[in-house]
């Protein structure tokens, strides 16, 4: 196997389920420390959320400094016996390893770090810095891993010219796709509470449904805006209406309405929760009382500017692969929103077709590719 193939295989193997990280992280650093990187291991709680373990490991001084980000955590594989192959096996069956991470991301930290190998024998790393923020929190809260790493780098005095997040962002073929910028992401609950009653004597009830489908109708029949030229028209979407009632013959007495907003730079999360508070005041809540519960951790939109490493990156992959990438702003969310405070950042990753999913698997003649796109951006953008 190549090297990027063997320390995937080798993270596969932690079964490293948020936020249970610290093997992987153990694999990771006894990879780079042989490379001259310095490793510093950073424990962050509090926050109203677990305890999580990340790295962060430098090599150089001066120049450029590049900055590499990712997760060795992953989600739960599900029911084991529905995968074709032990889901933290790293088995590998006609040139495809098998395993839970395998996309999502193990495989981009894999090759980054294979890449950094060959780069440093090279020389390819000595005109500047090159930096990794590895967490173990980026599948769950999302609270004290690559948002806390970056707080703490720059205290240090650290200062990124451009970032790298290993995320799956291609579509059908690898490096086909960069993500130049994600969607803001807002979630809202709204609960209502009238009086339960008897079906037949609805004149002694207080009825919440009714008025919880007025507010959602209010909050999803105008559209937030017409997309810019980055990012898609802004959506709320319903996610569930729940009354928790089991008959037919009951008027619930309570109700709850969930959803979620992805949205474009048109709006910031103080000006979409005025439109929201403005949407459901316009709605008679009928007698029942109302409690809106507004996120505390939302995530922000961001587009990584024109420059010259987006430039170099299209110029590579072009070269590698035949046809420059297209630039996207679609999808979910990711740890770049973090990064994308300090320094610009894309997301350059496998194709994720299979992430999250039953039998996770990458070709390795992928790895191969992103490995090898890796070391050319590395060498050539710090100039060695």
């Amino acid at each position: 196997m190549s090297a990027a193939a063997s320390l995937l295989a080798e993270l596969i193997r932690c079964p490293s389920v948020t936020p249970d990280a610290m093997a992987a992280l153990d694999v990771v650093e006894a990879y780079l420390t042989p490379l001259g990187f310095v490793c510093t291991r950073l424990r962050f709680d509090g926050r109203n959320s677990y305890p999580v373990d990340n790295l962060f490991a430098t090599r150089g001084t001066g120049g450029r400094h590049l900055l590499f980000a990712g997760h060795v955590d992953v989600v739960p594989p599900g029911d084991e016996t529905d995968w074709s192959h032990p889901p933290f096996g790293a088995e590998i069956d006609n040139g495809i390893m098998f395993g839970r991470g395998a996309v999502d991301m193990k495989s981009g930290i894999a090759c980054f770090c294979a890449a950094l190998a060959e780069a440093v024998a090279e020389g390819g790393t000595e005109g500047g810095t090159i930096s990794l923020a590895i967490t173990g929190d980026e599948e769950a809260d999302s609270i004290n891993g690559t948002d806390r790493i970056m707080e703490w780098a720059e205290a240090k005095g650290h200062r990124f010219d451009f970032a790298i997040v290993g995320e799956p962002s291609s579509a059908q073929r690898v490096v086909d796709r960069l993500k130049t910028g994600r969607r803001g992401s807002l979630n809202g609950r709204i609960a209502l509470v009238g009086r339960q009653g008897h079906s037949a004597y609805p004149d002694d009830a207080i009825n919440p449904l009714p008025v919880l489908t007025r507010i959602a109708a209010a909050l999803t029949d105008t559209p937030l805006d017409e997309g810019t030229k980055d990012f898609q028209p802004s959506k709320l979407v319903l996610t569930s209406i729940d009354t928790g009632n089991k008959a037919s013959n009951v008027i619930p007495g309570k109700a709850e309405l969930k959803f979620n907003i992805r949205f474009s730079d048109l709006w910031s999360d103080e000006s979409l929760r005025g439109w929201l508070h403005e949407r459901i005041a316009s709605i008679d809540l009928g007698g029942c009382e109302m409690s809106f519960d507004e996120p505390v951790h939302g995530a922000i939109p961001f587009v990584c500017p024109p420059g010259e490493a987006v430039a170099l990156l299209d110029k590579l992959i072009a070269a590698e692969t035949g046809a420059a990438p297209e630039h996207s702003t679609t999808g979910g969310t990711s740890d770049a929103r973090y990064i994308a405070k300090y320094c610009p950042v894309v997301e350059c990753g496998l194709v994720g077709a299979s992430m999250h999913q039953t039998d996770e698997r990458v070709p390795l003649a992928d790895l191969a590719v992103l490995t090898r796109l890796y070391r050319r951006f590395i060498s050539a953008y710090l100039g060695g």
